[in-house]
């Protein structure tokens, strides 16, 4: 009999307000070299939507914060696994901008959202350790690697994995990037199981690039060069993120699909993150290919994209719990079906893991 790390429960909080591609109309778009864009906004967003898919995304109300919707959803997930709180060995945000204000966009990451989501749970237990986890929108896939890590050793019992990301209030409104990013959070209780035969998480394996790609995702100023405030914004160099990700992401979880033992045809799913439609699509075509395959298999891969934005951490976990409370139509898992879990981002980071599900 060996431990193997099982999924126990999942939940998810998806902000109430929608913001729609036709809000960003009157937007004041500007190049990074400072210069207004040419173009008409609404071919700019015709233009977005094409590649993207997204046609809206999910904001976070202004009373609301960080902590509140990983608390939310932290608390769904504990309630779907039937657990005692008490009993969690671990409680593993992953996060990269802490608390944002609405009214002001400096980040606040003390105490940890861990550990303010411990005190909203309540939880008195001292053995159960609360800490944050910064890696980029792969941050939550790390965290349940990190925490399989705990239980397969025998150091833990039970984990609580978060993902949550207030991306809203950390945009350069003259920035056209600004409309892929949105707000959420997502949470799987994890819990050690002995069992004659390999159940839940197989393998995993993470790799990070950082000589020449380490700020293809970076903090700066607005485009805007009247806008004299020094806040810092989110920035992306997509071409170069976009080139990273088709050459890094497929390599690892074809290496990550081998080391479970497995062939591209034994996986049931792919939940990758929702980082952008025709990246996520590309990715999964040279994975197949590396197998030698030329043609994607109906439903392998689904997504949410197209209305829930992509909100960096959140957008795993999020898609996991939609899938496993049947909110995403046509879509459910099997017993015995083996998933895949990936993710890139920040850093540059890449992970990914095999789940079989029970």
């Amino acid at each position: 009999m060996s431990i193997y790390t099982v999924i126990k429960g999942s939940g998810s909080y998806l902000p109430d307000v929608i913001v729609k591609n036709e809000d960003f109309l009157n937007n004041n778009f500007i190049t990074e070299k400072g210069e207004k864009i040419p173009k008409e906004n609404c071919a700019i967003i015709q233009k977005f939507q094409e590649i993207t898919e997204i046609e809206e995304r999910r904001y976070l109300s202004p009373e609301l914060n960080t902590s509140d919707m990983a608390f939310i959803a932290a608390k769904a997930a504990i309630e779907d696994s039937g657990i005692d709180p008490e009993t969690l060995d671990y409680i593993i945000v992953a996060q990269n901008f802490g608390e944002i204000l609405y009214n002001n966009r400096k980040t606040d990451i003390l105490p940890t959202i861990a550990s303010r989501v411990k005190h909203m749970l309540k939880i008195v237990n001292p053995n159960c350790v609360a800490y944050d986890l910064p890696f980029g929108c792969p941050g939550w896939v790390q965290g349940v690697i990190h925490a399989d890590y705990f239980i397969k050793s025998g150091d833990a019992k039970r984990a609580l994995i978060i993902g949550a990301e207030t991306l809203s209030r950390i945009i350069d409104p003259h920035d056209i990037d600004s409309m892929i990013y949105s707000d959420g959070a997502g949470a799987v209780v994890l819990e050690g199981v002995e069992s004659d035969h390999p159940i839940g998480v197989l393998c995993h394996k993470t790799r990070t690039d950082t000589i020449t790609q380490a700020h293809y995702l970076k903090m700066d100023v607005s485009y805007n060069p009247e806008f004299k405030d020094d806040t810092l914004f989110l920035k992306m160099n997509g071409r170069k993120l976009y080139e990273y990700a088709l050459n890094t992401v497929p390599v690892l979880m074809k290496e990550t699909i081998e080391k479970a033992g497995l062939d591209i045809k034994d996986i049931g799913k792919v939940l990758i993150h929702q980082a952008n439609a025709k990246m996520d699509e590309a990715i999964l075509i040279r994975t197949l290919k590396l197998f030698g395959v030329n043609e994607k298999p109906d439903g392998i891969m689904p997504m949410i994209i197209s209305k829930m934005g992509n909100n960096s951490v959140a957008t795993v976990p999020i898609l996991y719990d939609m899938i496993a409370k049947s909110k995403l139509n046509g879509y459910q898992f099997s017993s015995g079906e083996n998933l895949v879990f990936a993710s890139v981002g920040a850093g540059m980071n890449v992970n990914a893991f095999i789940y079989l599900n029970p």
